[in-house]
């Protein structure tokens, strides 16, 4: 368990004491989506913070505190992220060695050296083997941190390729062989590309050549002024294949491996604020995959970007100024003080006092006169 973690807040099994002591955290809002990992192992920490474990779609607006930890065994720059005094995962490794300066920096300067984003829990709901995982999303402004605003990340996952290379030679039905005649110049690959689906009709070949043009226009997106356009349209028309890809995918794998393109179109769709697109192309992801995803998290993924895109589109109209910074949140940090009875070494007397670390007292105030003092450590 994070020591730094543990000292300040307490265990992330905690529950949150009403009529606790609180620290106010500061508030630093954003327009950015700043993810957190982990969350699976949080879920009991979570269920309590929506209410308890029900089989709705669950969708709670709260503040999450980013508390650095390094004490953490895995990563000294791990970057813990605590709701209501729980804590429900981290930042991810990349994520928090690039967050965590300026992340002790705002500590720095916030009057209680608490750092607060709004976060948003969401996820649950029924599914075929139960009720849902609940994920957490916090909303916030890189610049607060030192940094620029975030590009999309396009992420490499496993998706089957190399396996699908892996067995080339002994599969008639498709070749790869054209994926290492490809140009290092993505310009140049771009163009082989759009020739080879021009011919080919193998639907493996077919989805590995629209993931590769897909990768190649988006990393073009710099250099290229319509790279964005074009990778919008083929992404378009690879989901239209997928009628045929899907069932080939199916026969060849047992299940259907990671189809980066959902999570990424539906992460664009987040950064420009077209949740219903988001929303959309989520769902469209989730029907791809079915029951026969190769990695459940991906799905897990889709469907808390559907419930924040969702929650995005039924929020009420909110005035256009934002929270500005320096507004101050209420967080749990520690528990009420608790009373201890004690019994008189001298008269037998039994006497109350605030439970404190230290030395106990051996008479009651009584017997006890300007004998014997001691100083009283923090509460417990």
């Amino acid at each position: 368990m994070p020591g730094f973690f543990n000292r300040l807040f307490g265990t992330s099994a905690a529950p949150s004491v009403p009529g606790a002591a609180t620290r106010e955290a500061t508030v630093f809002p954003g327009d950015e989506t700043l993810e957190v990992v982990g969350e699976s192992h949080y879920q009991d920490a979570l269920w309590a913070l929506v209410g308890g474990r029900r089989s709705d779609p669950v969708r709670q607006e709260a503040y999450a505190v980013l508390v650095p930890d390094p004490d953490n065994q895995y990563d000294p720059d791990a970057v813990a992220v605590q709701v209501d005094g729980r804590l429900v995962g981290y930042l991810s490794r990349d994520d928090a060695a690039r967050y965590r300066p300026g992340l002790l920096k705002l500590m720095g300067g916030s009057p209680n050296n608490l750092v607060a984003l709004p976060a948003l829990i969401a996820g649950g709901g029924l599914r075929g083997s139960g009720v849902g995982f609940l994920g957490v999303f916090l909303d916030h402004d890189p610049a607060d941190f030192g940094l620029k605003a975030s590009a999309p990340s396009y992420e490499k996952l496993r998706t089957g390729l190399s396996e699908a290379m892996a067995t080339d030679l002994a599969d008639d039905g498709f070749d790869l062989s054209w994926y290492a005649q490809l140009s290092d110049v993505d310009a140049t690959a771009i163009g082989q590309l759009r020739l080879l689906l021009n011919a080919e009709r193998d639907p493996i070949d077919r989805h590995y050549m629209h993931c590769e043009l897909e990768h190649r226009l988006y990393r073009s997106r710099s250099t290229v002024t319509s790279a964005l356009d074009e990778f919008d349209a083929a992404c378009e028309q690879h989901h239209r294949e997928m009628v045929e890809i899907r069932p080939a995918l199916v026969e060849k794998f047992g299940v259907v491996p990671v189809i980066e393109m959902y999570r990424q179109v539906t992460i664009r769709c987040e950064k420009a604020k077209l949740w219903q697109a988001a929303r959309e192309w989520g769902e469209r992801g989730i029907g791809v995959y079915g029951e026969a995803a190769a990695r459940p998290e991906v799905v897990e993924d889709l469907r808390k970007r559907i419930s924040r895109a969702t929650t995005k589109l039924e929020a009420p109209e909110r005035p256009a100024t934002r929270k500005p910074r320096g507004v101050t949140v209420p967080t749990v940090t520690e528990r009420p003080s608790e009373l201890e009875s004690l019994v008189c070494a001298e008269c037998g007397a039994s006497f109350e006092r605030v439970r404190t670390r230290g030395r106990k007292p051996r008479l009651c105030p009584t017997c006890r006169g300007p004998q014997e003092s001691y100083t009283p450590a923090s509460p417990v």
